[in-house]
Order: structure tokens, then C-alpha cells, then sequence
């Protein structure tokens, strides 16, 4: 029972350590937020850490939009909500017979656009082609 108990508690601390920290507004860096506001001026968003970079959350334009972006205020990418109809055929075709619980499409800083499809609970990402990418 203890042993259960011990693999339950140590479950629910890695799924908790992985999942991304909230923060509020006071301890995102002032060149985030400077960023962010002038991207999107008179929007609210909500702050989470990614990995050691800042996350909002908002909305634009009716859709459910992130932003990543650096400490210094560097916008990393941009993540659309899509509807998984709107995902390249070619994806689509990949995950054919699979349901797809959110879908996304991703535009880094450079310009490169990935697609974000969720299956099974994990995020799989595709190049427009269909091709898989990390």
C-alpha cells in the first residue's frame, strides 16, 4: 500500500512539474510586457512561464491566441487555435481515423509555420507538407 501510495505521489509531481507555471502580471519583466502591449494594445492576457521564457494567453480575434516570448521582451511565436478542418490536407492525412481533441497553427519568429495537432493527449507537430517535426 505504501509503495502505491509512493508511485501515486510521485506521479502527480512530475505531472505537476511539467505543466507550465501561472504568473502574475507583477512578475512577467517589464520588456515582456512592453512587447507584448505594443503587439496588442488594451488587451488582457494571462501570464504562465514556458520553460524559462513568458507565455500570454488572450484573445484575438474571437480565437484562443498564445504568445511566447524571451525575458528581454523577444516574441519566440504565435499560436492560433484553428479548427482541425482548417489543418493542412496533408496533415490531415497523417492522422486520418485519429481524433484530434485541439488543433493550432504556430508561427515562429521566423516566419516558419507549424501545425499542432492534440492526439491521445500529446501534441504532435507538422510541417504544411505533413511531415513531422519536433
Amino acid at each position: 500500500m505504501k509503495k502505491i501510495i509512493g508511485i501515486l505521489m510521485l506521479t502527480v509531481g512530475i505531472v505537476s512539474g511539467s505543466q507550465a507555471q501561472k504568473l502574475t502580471a507583477g512578475k512577467v519583466p517589464v520588456a515582456v510586457k512592453t512587447a507584448f502591449t505594443k503587439l496588442h494594445p488594451a488587451t488582457k492576457a494571462s501570464w504562465e512561464m514556458e520553460k524559462n521564457n513568458y507565455e500570454a494567453g488572450f484573445k484575438l480575434n474571437g480565437k484562443k491566441t498564445s504568445e511566447v516570448y524571451t525575458a528581454n521582451g523577444v516574441l519566440i511565436e504565435t499560436e492560433v487555435a484553428i479548427k482541425s478542418t482548417e489543418l493542412p490536407v496533408a496533415v490531415l492525412s497523417k492522422l486520418r481515423g485519429v481524433k484530434i481533441a485541439e488543433s493550432a497553427k504556430i508561427t515562429k519568429s521566423d516566419d516558419t509555420i507549424r501545425y499542432e495537432a492534440e492526439v491521445n493527449g500529446k501534441d504532435l507537430l507538422f510541417d504544411a507538407a505533413g511531415n513531422p517535426v519536433k
